[in-house]
């Protein structure tokens, strides 16, 4: 027995100990009598008093070195399940495991019990996340912020093919993972009334009277780092009624009215992003971004100060890194802060700021970069609105003294006056922010060229690339271990301390055995896949035939619609030719539409219409299955991220900020269908164009396209399938029930397509017929899916955290997550 396996056995037993202590005294249960989620919480408690003894003694450590910190500001933090993802970065796996068994408990049963925190939707909360894990593994202090949604975005079902929405519980039973924080709770003021005390303009002294008043409390999760060398704090901010009952309406005999206080106040971290299809919907958005923004600052300036430091060395010990344009406001409330409430010159406070804040873009959709009706902002914020106003007035009045002309400063205006008086919320984020970053390359080529162009012109500096990158450990050793093992048996275990170390597989992509190895660790995954197909849908799937995968938010412009009729001109390719040589193929999708999104529903309604037939019709004889997998979260996507072999990243080019879930897929060695948009290009240019599958206009394609108009009659009247593929769609053949339901979805194609998704048709079509060929030759493909894996180490979280601690935070950092290095 070798020493390794010794000090496993024992670390197995000390942690068998502390299960049962736990279980006894926290949870209160014996041996005999506890049930199965006795047990999980008994193993969470004991793995939570391992983080947290490593969390006390970073932050002792973070105090004693006065060491700047990050505040990572964002609405989304989809962390995901935390027991296996804990035991993972403290090196207990395996341990716990053992350990378990000989308490007659499986691990895996426990890990499947946890819920998913409702904390995110897609790509911008587990964005946050991974680098939540990146900067605990670099050993960069942080904290994450954000609101502890009860009911996160919401749990989706679906009922004869259609999204329904039902609250997420995954509080229901609490979480052990964090630890409730009353004593750190901050007044957060809505409405009322500005006095102005002395003085004029910017100088003025002003005191706000707020008409109402929430109280923001801290709920605390440790984040653990690779090999738990350094903790940081994901801090999310619970919403409370400064006065929960007014007794005397309840004792009036009104118990509802004597609770409506507390339902408004609660209301604002019950769900993410609800719908703002109402004016009572608007409303309740920017109380959330302004609630868990100001509770942040506040928050982070009581810590600054109590450590002893004055508020002038601010930036010397405060890096704010907006995540999006939702906590925007956060220029105007750190300006509030500092003026109102801590007596700092204007002048001053805004040189702080600035020095303070940095601010990521997401996107160039008009929808996504938020702007809100001065109205409303006057009425609900009234002293962040003005402190708006004299920024801007500011802002304007030295644009105008440079010579600039009307049309000119109504570019750059805080303020858009065309379209009813809104606050543009990225203006005002860039305007307050001393870097400004994209998220790819093109996407910050196009941030230069189109939504910022005018500001960068006044400021060209400002704006620079972090292109995503992903925790990658998580998609390695929790979601795919027969692919882990399979890198450590070949490079060694410093692959996973250094993604560079992967690398190192790149001259396996020629050895025929590794291969094959690789070929069957991809199939078991797909058996595993199979299997949870077959229990959430009754739908049976082949695991040897080619798993073709789209997974990510239901948005036209991802043209999960693109991906539809491809399907459904190879479903009735088969019909017409029943004796050709198909590759079998699974198409799966997963993804939630925002509630209010009738056109993203509709699309949902759609793939799983033509699921209906194609999976029931005999003469496709297992060819082609179609699956849509309910409520999509990070357990699925660790499920099925390992098991795809085709990742469908096929978003119109110029309208995908960056994706992350194209990195995860290309890591766990799937080949990639994609148009050059987002970080494919990057994806493209680190594994060679010869192992992916490019197709498509591009960027400044889809703008020329644009502008010669969107009707495709043409377009449709020249390809010799679509047209038959949007008839049959049209006239009902997928909803016999229904014939006019799609309809108006194929009249947006022929007559408005903004998405380009005729227009890109016949290359797409082209391209899958070409990645049948190239899957029919097996020694081909697993050397394209090795080398996606051996490639994909540059994107990696630890390289965008290391690129905004040296560019945009001014930390540093050592030389690598590795504590050998």
């Amino acid at each position: 027995m070798d020493e390794q396996t010794d000090k496993q056995h024992a670390e197995a037993g000390r942690f068998a100990a502390a299960v049962l202590a736990k279980l006894g005294t926290d949870v209160g249960k014996t041996e005999a009598n506890a049930s199965r989620r006795d047990w999980y919480l008994a193993v969470a408690l004991a793995v939570r008093d391992r983080v947290v003894a490593r969390w006390l003694e970073a932050n002792a450590k973070v105090y004693e070195a006065g060491s700047k910190r990050v505040h990572y500001l964002s609405l989304e933090f989809l962390v995901g399940r935390l027991l296996a993802a804990s035991l993972t970065s403290l090196g207990l796996l395996e341990a716990a495991r053992e350990a378990l068994a000989g308490l007659g408990i499986d691990l895996e049963s426990l890990r499947a019990m946890e819920p998913d925190p409702a904390l995110g939707n897609g790509g911008l909360g587990r964005l946050a996340a991974c680098y939540m894990e990146s900067m605990a593994s670099l050993g960069v202090p942080a904290y994450g912020y954000g609101i502890r949604y009860e009911n996160g975005l919401f749990r989706q079902a679906l009922r004869d093919g259609w999204q329904q929405e039902y609250p997420e519980d995954w509080l229901m039973f609490g979480d052990p993972w964090e630890f409730s924080r009353p004593e750190r709770s901050y007044p957060i003021g809505f409405g009322g009334y500005v006095e102005r005390l002395s003085g004029v303009g910017e100088t003025a002294r002003q005191a706000w009277h707020p008409a109402e008043e929430v109280e923001a409390v801290a709920y605390d999760t440790p984040i653990p780092g690779w090999r738990g060398t350094h903790v940081n704090t994901l801090r999310l901010w619970s919403a409370r009624a400064a006065d929960p009952l007014r007794l005397e309406a309840f004792n009036r005999g009104d118990f509802v009215g004597a609770l409506a206080g507390q339902m408004r106040a609660e209301s604002i971290s019950k769900v993410l992003y609800p719908s703002d299809a109402t004016p009572a919907g608007k409303e309740l958005r920017l109380r959330q971004e302004y609630f868990f923004t100001s509770a942040s600052l506040q928050d982070l300036l009581r810590r600054h100060l109590s450590a002893g430091y004055a508020l002038r060395n601010l930036p010397d010990k405060v890096a704010i890194q907006l995540n999006d344009t939702h906590p925007a406001l956060a220029v105007a409330e750190l300006m509030r802060l500092l003026v109102d409430i801590h007596d700092v010159p204007w002048t001053e406070a805004w040189d702080l700021t600035e020095r303070c804040i940095s601010y990521t873009n997401h996107t160039l959709l008009p929808e996504a970069l938020e702007s809100w009706p001065v109205p409303l902002l006057e009425r609900l914020l009234p002293r962040p609105m003005q402190i708006i106003y004299v920024l801007n007035a500011l802002h304007l009045a030295a644009l105008r003294k440079m010579g600039r002309d009307d049309a000119a400063l109504s570019a750059v205006s805080l303020i858009d006056e065309q379209d009813g008086r809104r606050v543009r919320m990225g203006h005002l984020a860039f305007l307050g922010s001393h870097k400004v970053n994209g998220v790819s390359k093109l996407h910050t080529e196009l941030m230069r060229e189109t939504v910022f162009r005018d500001l960068n012109a006044l400021y060209p500096s400002r704006i620079v690339n972090k292109t995503n990158g992903i925790a990658f450990r998580r998609w390695l050793s929790e979601a795919n271990p027969g692919l882990t093992r399979l890198i450590v048996d070949a490079v060694g275990e410093r692959a996973l301390d250094n993604s560079d170390a992967l690398r190192g597989l790149a001259k396996l992509a020629a050895d025929a055995a590794f291969c094959e190895q690789f070929a069957k660790m991809r199939r078991a995954n797909k058996v595993a896949l199979a299997r949870l197909i077959r229990e959430r849908s009754d739908v049976a799937v082949d695991p040897e035939a080619l798993f073709d995968v789209q997974i990510k938010r239901i948005h036209e412009y991802k043209r999960q619609l693109l991906n539809i009729l491809e399907t459904i001109a190879f479903y009735e390719a088969i019909r017409a030719r029943p004796a050709g040589n198909w590759v079998p193929r699974v198409k799966l999708f997963a993804g939630k539409a925002a509630p209010s999104y009738e056109q993203a529903k509709l699309i949902i309604k759609l793939a799983n219409d033509v699921a209906k037939v194609v999976n029931h019709d005999p003469a496709v004889r297992g060819l082609l299955k179609v699956v849509f997998l309910a409520n999509y979260n990070v357990s699925l996507a660790e499920a099925m991220i390992p098991a795809s072999d085709l990742s469908e990243q096929i978003s119109t080019a110029g309208m995908e900020a960056s994706g992350t879930g194209n990195m995860k897929l290309a890591l766990n060695g799937a080949l990639t269908i994609g148009t050059l948009d987002g970080a494919n290009i990057e994806i493209r240019d680190h594994v060679g164009e010869e192992n992916l599958f490019i197709f498509g206009l591009t960027a400044e394609e889809v703008a020329a396209r644009r502008g010669e108009g969107l009707d495709a009659t043409t377009t449709i009247a020249d390809s010799a399938i679509l047209g038959e593929v949007l008839e049959a769609i049209g006239s009902g053949v997928f909803s016999p029930d229904d014939p006019g339901r799609y309809r108006g979805l194929v009249e947006a194609i022929t007559h408005h397509d903004y998405f380009m998704v005729a227009a890109d048709f016949d290359a797409y079509y082209a391209t899958q017929r070409l990645i049948a060929e190239r899957w029919r030759k097996p020694g081909q493909w697993w050397r394209m899916a090795v080398a996606n894996t051996a490639r994909m180490g540059w994107f990696n979280a630890d390289r965008a955290i290391r690129e905004y601690c040296e560019e945009i935070w001014g930390i540093e950092v050592g030389a690598a997550a590795d504590p050998k290095a």
